[in-house]
């Protein structure tokens, strides 16, 4: 269902929607824009191909986001209430388009109950054994949630968006002695445009795992794609990917260097 790799540092890397398997029985019902998996994130594996040497782990999808969505409630409940709603088995794409040839607005609750079953709580059981065994080991853990989207989707958000998005859901998933550095090195640089708590506060797993007082650090990054790849055809740009994966490096070195003042209880 995944690909896990454990490392000796108590950061973990999570990458809910970078998987691209779709199973046959699902697939055949499939629009060819569902078959395209336009809202992938697209090689976001390969921007932080570095982690493993820094001995950082990684958790990655195997299965699509239009599979089930990984970084959805399991409740299906909405994130951003009063905005546009991309669910836990999404039947619409990003942009409105159907994913499914028969035009369905929501699957059979017993449809979504065999993915979330199959598909979601394994990867999620991993995660949750991956953060315990790390903070036993460290006494703490940063979770750092990699993601990246279009940097155009007028039914998402207005206009462009910055080209690194830190979410922290305001603040409650990680403690701002650990996102003052990473500001601090997105002010000392010029090229990319950032924000923190904009549009992407953080999904599901920034969330739910980031409890700063049981020692959990968690943070979102949201990449647009235009600045690494050609966002029409999801091709990996080397040149363009070149600087943003210097930064990106830059940032996870100050992740790493963490440590809580204090102990958590």
């Amino acid at each position: 269902m995944f690909h896990l790799q454990r490392g000796r540092q108590p950061l973990i890397v999570s990458m809910p929607h970078v998987g691209t398997q779709v199973p046959a029985e699902i697939e055949h019902e499939f629009t060819p824009v569902a078959r395209a998996l336009t809202d992938t994130d697209w090689h976001v594996d390969r921007l932080y191909d570095f982690l493993p040497e820094l001995g950082a782990s990684v958790i990655a999808a195997r299965y699509s986001r239009y599979v089930i969505d990984l970084n959805r409630p399991p409740d299906n409940a909405a994130l951003y209430p009063g905005m546009t709603h991309t669910g836990l088995c999404p039947t619409h794409s990003f942009a409105g388009e159907p994913l499914y040839g028969s035009g369905v607005d929501a699957l059979p609750g017993g449809e979504i109950e065999l993915r979330r079953e199959r598909y979601w709580q394994p990867y999620h059981a991993a995660l949750g054994e991956l953060i315990a065994d790390t903070r036993g080991r460290a006494g703490f853990v940063v979770l750092l949630d990699a993601h990246s989207i279009r940097s155009y989707l007028p039914r998402l958000f207005t206009g462009r968006l910055p080209d690194i998005n830190i979410g922290t859901d305001d603040g409650r998933s990680c403690s701002a002695e650990l996102i003052l550095p990473l500001l601090a090195i997105l002010a000392a640089q010029s090229r990319f445009t950032y924000v923190l708590n904009g549009r992407f506060k953080g999904g599901h797993i920034t969330r739910s795992y980031g409890v700063p007082a049981s020692g959990v650090h968690a943070l979102q990054i949201e990449l647009s794609q235009a600045a690494y790849m050609d966002e029409d055809r999801a091709i990996y740009d080397e040149n363009r990917a070149a600087p943003l994966r210097e930064l990106l490096q830059q940032m996870v070195d100050s992740l790493l260097q963490y440590s809580p003042a204090t102990p958590p209880r």
